[in-house]
């Protein structure tokens, strides 16, 4: 009775994360999860399958499997029990079932897989301890934690004396320039008196102008005289003045400047070289302020064909959670959305399904353990779905492109419809053009356009899209070139509403006292929009 291997596979038999217990080849192992999917059946939540050597027992958790392979000589309902078990392992150390968030935590994964079983022998552990050993702390990681913080100590303390010592050299220095400078003075008004004594001319004396004199003068009491005046009540380092034109300047020069705006005439971006205000750096934050958070996002992939026609259309939507007070944890959510029957909704693993698919109401399986508070992001998610579909009608943004070759030249000519049940913001609509020497000549354009000359990329920005503008139309003209050049064209767009028309309407303490706050933001967002 002994579990070979406990693995994360995705549907179509791509394998995650997998651990071996006992000692087997690669190959024999890949092999084993290669047949898997071959074998699976559907419609079953916990389930198992036999072959000739091995039995398979899994678990459908999202878009993955979770699953054990055993020996057919082993204990059936052990190795439920065992499967039971890491399936309330895995959301503990993965979040998002997904196999970006599997892969991201493979390494905890498979520690807490090492803390549930033993040489292919489930151990005696519940999910607390099988956290609780996973984050033991490590002596010598304490140990080698205190050693770098001391060398860090004295290291500061050698920098506090080392500029110590650097404040004490410019004091001893500034007196030392300040001695120099009377001794000047003292030379000046000597050379004066000299001067009006002996009546030297300009040919042997000391000259009075600012430069070389016409003999052998130097013009040393005019500038004694000057710097006497001038240095009252200023530090004495400031006797040698640089020249203008030779000392640092701060900002760009003038060559500078040009070479930048060159560039961004060229359609390059140039990020200057500007610290951020404390005000934007804030508003680039927006942490949430309600105490309960709720955020749906709908990610949009489309595929459409030019002439016509839906290739793929895809939407995955979330409803997040971020709860600030853990005290407010102990809540339950209820929600509505549209009657689409093509709507698939998955909860996550540790909400109640039952009460869900009655009530519409997202709560823990468990009504005494609150929901996780201060999660990162947009926080846990309680609630995902899907909508697949080939109908055009359900396309919020099409785009027709006619290219036209007439001569030397081709003529282009775009054109959007936009569906009436969003208003779209931020729409860009990128075209590929074929390598040109300069940028094309747009004729008509219903809102702005820039081109980027690197990547040969004309892009047609509308800043709003509602009632007032739900078409609209450009025409520009490139030389001759093949009509394939202009594809695929690539759009992003947000909308304020989604497809799914997901509201939360109230939160439902659990303990006695008044519902929190809450807010909730609504977005759909474009992941891959394509016309090919």
């Amino acid at each position: 009775m002994v579990v070979l291997a406990a693995s994360i596979i995705s549907k179509s038999g791509k394998v995650l994360v997998s651990r071996q217990f006992v000692d087997m080849s690669r190959i024999r192992i890949e092999g084993l999860l290669a047949a898997f999917p071959k074998l699976v059946g559907s419609g079953k939540q916990h389930t198992y399958v036999e072959t000739e050597n091995v039995r398979y027992v899994y678990q459908p958790i999202d878009v993955l499997y979770l699953l054990l392979v055993t020996n057919k000589q082993s204990n059936i309902l052990e190795d439920l029990d065992t499967l039971r078990l890491l399936s309330k392992v895995v959301p503990e150390y993965s979040p998002s079932l997904d196999e970006e968030g599997i892969c991201k935590n493979a390494f905890e994964l498979i520690f807490a897989f090492d803390e549930v079983i033993s040489l292919g022998h489930k151990e005696n552990v519940t999910v607390a301890q099988v956290k609780q050993y996973c984050e033991m702390e490590s002596h010598e990681e304490r140990l080698h934690k205190l050693v770098l913080q001391s060398k860090i100590n004295e290291t500061k303390d050698v920098m506090k004396r080392k500029a110590n010592e650097i404040d004490k050299s410019k004091i001893e220095r500034g007196k030392m320039d300040k001695g120099g400078f009377s001794s000047l003075q003292s030379m000046g008004s000597m050379g004066s008196i000299g001067r009006m004594d002996s009546g030297f001319g300009n040919d042997s004396g000391i000259s009075s102008g600012n430069n070389f004199g016409s003999g052998s003068g130097f013009g040393l009491s005019s500038e004694v005289d000057s710097f006497s005046s001038k240095s009252k009540g200023r530090p004495s380092a400031a006797v040698s003045a640089p020249s203008k034109g030779m000392g640092m300047k701060l900002g760009k020069s003038q060559k500078a400047n040009q070479f930048l705006e060159s560039l961004k005439a060229e359609g390059e971006l140039i990020v200057e070289d500007v610290r951020p205000t404390a005000n934007s750096s804030r508003a680039a934050a927006a942490p949430p302020t309600d105490p309960i958070t709720l955020t749906t996002e709908e990610k949009l992939n489309v595929t459409l064909k030019r002439d016509g026609g839906v290739s793929n259309f895809d939407v995955q939507g979330t409803l997040s959670l971020q709860v600030l007070n853990p005290d407010d944890g102990f809540i339950q959510v209820q929600i509505e959305s549209g009657d689409n029957p093509e709507i698939k909704f998955k909860t996550h693993p540790n909400i109640n399904k039952e009460l869900f698919s009655n009530e519409n109401i997202l709560g823990s399986k468990d009504p005494n353990r609150p929901f996780p508070a201060g999660q990162s992001g947009d926080g846990l998610g309680l609630l995902k779905w899907r909508l697949q579909s080939k109908d055009e009608s359900d396309v919020p943004l099409t785009i027709n492109c006619w290219p036209s070759v007439s001569g030397n030249e081709t003529y282009v000519s775009i054109e959007y419809e936009a569906s009436s049940m969003f208003d779209l913001q931020n729409v860009v609509i990128s075209v590929p053009l074929p390598a040109l020497r300069e940028a094309p000549n747009v004729r008509q354009i219903d809102g702005e356009w820039r081109y980027d000359s690197r990547n040969s990329i004309l892009e047609w920005s509308i800043l709003l899209i509602d009632n007032s503008n739900r078409s609209g139309s450009m025409e520009f003209v490139v030389p001759p070139a093949d009509t394939s050049a202009f594809f695929p064209i690539s759009v992003r767009f947000s909308a304020t509403s989604t497809f799914s028309n997901m509201k939360v309407v109230s939160i439902l303490p659990l303990r006695n006292g008044a519902a929190p706050k809450f807010s909730q933001r609504t977005q759909l967002v474009t992941e891959s929009y394509q016309v090919v």
